[in-house]
């Protein structure tokens, strides 16, 4: 009896799949505001470090990195804000803070991608790193509670699913796309949880 033996490019593949189907629990989990969505996106990324880089992605790559630790973060600060079992509040940013976060996302893509094209063989430096600043800002928001992380994830997504089709990553593309419809549901709970909230406070 023969026992198939998978090729180094079926390891990243089925890997590929693991890290999007943790994906997928993770946004899920992340929706309904459970502080538990962070321990299986914690897992997504990690395996996402290498499935990147092998495939020349390195803002992508490196994301991965500050996602794990920022995870981790979130996870800490929204443990302390509801425990383990309860949904966290959830609020809107100021514009003044809207607008800082706006120009300072833009400002970081430009530069990031710039030199990447410059100094690096990037596939893709002016998708790869902006998506990879974007999702840093948002990562950071979603820590913080605020609402306006969703809009950012819908506007990475969009960008991210036409990436990832380009360089053959077809189940994080499809991760993505289906990401993308779990940030639009999660953009109305959080918009709608945030009005509950506030009729809660003025009763």
């Amino acid at each position: 009896m023969v026992i198939p033996v998978m090729t180094f490019g079926q390891w990243m593949v089925a890997l590929e799949w693991i890290a999007a189907a943790l994906g997928v629990i993770n946004i899920a989990l992340l929706i309904f505001r459970s502080p538990w969505n962070f321990a299986f996106g914690i897992a997504s990324v990690a395996i996402y470090v290498f499935v990147f880089w092998e495939n020349r992605l390195y803002a992508e790559s490196g994301l991965q990195i500050f996602f794990i630790l920022a995870q981790a973060w979130g996870w800490w600060l929204w443990l302390r804000i509801g425990g383990a079992d309860h949904p966290v509040p959830v609020r809107w940013l100021d514009w003044k803070s809207r607008a800082v976060w706006l120009m300072g996302t833009a400002s970081v893509s430009l530069n990031l991608g710039w030199a990447m094209a410059r100094y690096t063989n990037a596939a893709a430096p002016y998708v790869d790193g902006p998506i990879a600043v974007a999702s840093m800002a948002a990562q950071v928001l979603l820590a913080f509670r605020r609402i306006e992380n969703w809009l950012a994830w819908i506007v990475i997504d969009i960008a991210a699913v036409s990436l990832y089709i380009h360089r053959g990553l077809y189940p994080t593309a499809g991760l993505y796309g289906g990401m993308l419809v779990m940030s639009l549901l999660g953009l109305k709970e959080w918009i709608d949880a945030q009005r509950r909230e506030a009729q809660r406070e003025r009763a």
